[in-house]
């Protein structure tokens, strides 16, 4: 069965990671939301249906972006939101027709058997998040819908807990100190130096292959520290990260995609982040109003109420800060920005950003993608043609949200 994720119109405004990378791509608990649907149902990832700016989108490991095929395959079709968390086992499925999908009483997907068109009218209306107006038989798949990046964030820790029990339980080093009797998994390769401390009292903790836990260093479940990944002291819990990360400091409640860093001081909390961020010495966001009240964030002109008490930041892929930035609670910072001086930011910062405090200018794109390059080569990385020119399509459509406000 081949597996197409889409990014439909509510997730085509998750900002600031939709510019840049499609939805699926993006982490919860131990998996991309991509890699879960794929465990889930069985099916094998083609394909992400998206933005025409995320075209080339190439990262190891991720499929390709696609346009729909509404031919007859010769393979069974799921077209599946990238919105949804989807729950195993598959309820029966149609052999003959086509068949819409639902999760949670949400339009959620539209299967294809193999041989059968791909209606165009159903599948125009699920990428829309719309009511169909074809009748068709409706099956109600298991699983979650997020509605929002913030559902990341707070859901991300329980279902951390489920997916532990994917990993198997490993006996602890020498020197390395235990709370509670929770499941833990140290993966291949991995090395966890004496006097860490693992704290299952909470939740699991599973650190996969080559991750490295550096002395001094305190982890409570629920926590997944992916392949590669280097915690460098200090108190973390209730994280997911990706692979190749490497934080110091205190996180709590956080996502980060891969490839990023935290290697200094300095607290992060309730926070996602994405791909190839750097966060300068002593970057520190707020995640609790001092009256307590719901936060709100103020992103691409718009206020939004997240109803939720606790609420850190949002960093879109290749964010940098420098030494000392101070993050309001519920900033948001989109894709390529460079923010520093020391001075507090905006709680929102346009895509390709640069300045200090809310002195912002337009991020020259030429240096960007030199910087880029060099950022990427340090971690051996390629940096490919397709990924320069989906950076220059960024940068064209995001130029109205650099526009001064009137």
């Amino acid at each position: 069965m081949d597996l197409l994720l889409y990014d439909d119109e509510v997730a085509r405004g998750w900002r600031p990671f939709a510019l840049t990378r499609p939805i699926g791509e993006l982490m919860f608990g131990a998996y991309t939301l991509r890699a879960r649907a794929a465990r889930a149902t069985g099916g094998e990832a083609v394909g992400h249906i998206t933005s025409s700016v995320l075209a080339g989108f190439d990262e190891p490991g991720a499929p390709p972006v696609v346009e729909a095929d509404l031919g007859a395959g010769d393979r069974n079709r799921l077209f599946l939101s990238s919105r949804v968390v989807a729950g195993a086992p598959l309820p029966a499925l149609p052999h003959e027709t086509p068949a819409l999908l639902q999760v949670e009483g949400q339009w959620a997907g539209l299967w294809v058997p193999s041989g059968t068109p791909v209606p165009q009218g159903l599948l125009d209306a699920v990428l829309q998040g719309v009511e169909p107006s074809e009748s068709s038989t409706v099956v109600e798949l298991p699983g979650l819908v997020l509605d929002t990046p913030w559902d990341l964030m707070s859901r991300s820790p329980e279902w951390t807990r489920r997916d532990a029990a994917d990993f198997t339980a490993s006996d602890l080093p020498p020197g390395v100190h235990r709370l509670g009797d929770g499941h833990v998994h140290i993966g291949e390769g991995a090395l966890v130096e004496p006097s860490v401390v693992i704290d299952t009292r909470s939740g699991p903790v599973v650190l996969d292959r080559d991750v490295h836990v550096h002395a001094f260093t305190r982890i409570a479940g629920p926590a997944y520290v992916g392949p590669g990944s280097i915690l460098l002291g200090g108190s973390f819990g209730d994280i997911s990260f990706g692979p190749m990360c490497r934080i110091r400091g205190e996180v709590k409640t956080t996502i980060v995609l891969g490839y990023s860093n935290k290697a200094h001081d300095g607290f992060l909390g309730h926070a996602v982040l994405g791909r190839w961020v750097n966060l300068g010495a002593m970057t520190t966001n707020s995640n609790l109003k001092n009256n307590y009240g719901p936060v709100r964030l103020d992103v691409a002109g718009k206020t939004i109420d997240t109803g939720m008490i606790k609420v850190g930041s949002f960093l879109g892929d290749h964010v940098k800060t420098g030494i000392g930035t101070l993050l309001n609670t519920g900033t948001v910072i989109e894709a390529a920005s460079n923010v520093f001086g020391g001075a507090m930011p905006p709680k929102y910062v346009p895509p390709f950003s640069w300045g200090v405090g809310s002195e912002l200018t337009t991020h020259d794109i030429d240096r960007f993608l030199a910087a880029t390059e060099v950022v990427m080569s340090r971690r051996d990385q390629p940096f490919p043609d397709a990924m320069r020119q989906l950076f220059r399509r960024a940068f064209e459509s995001s130029a109205p949200l650099r526009e001064p406000a009137p």
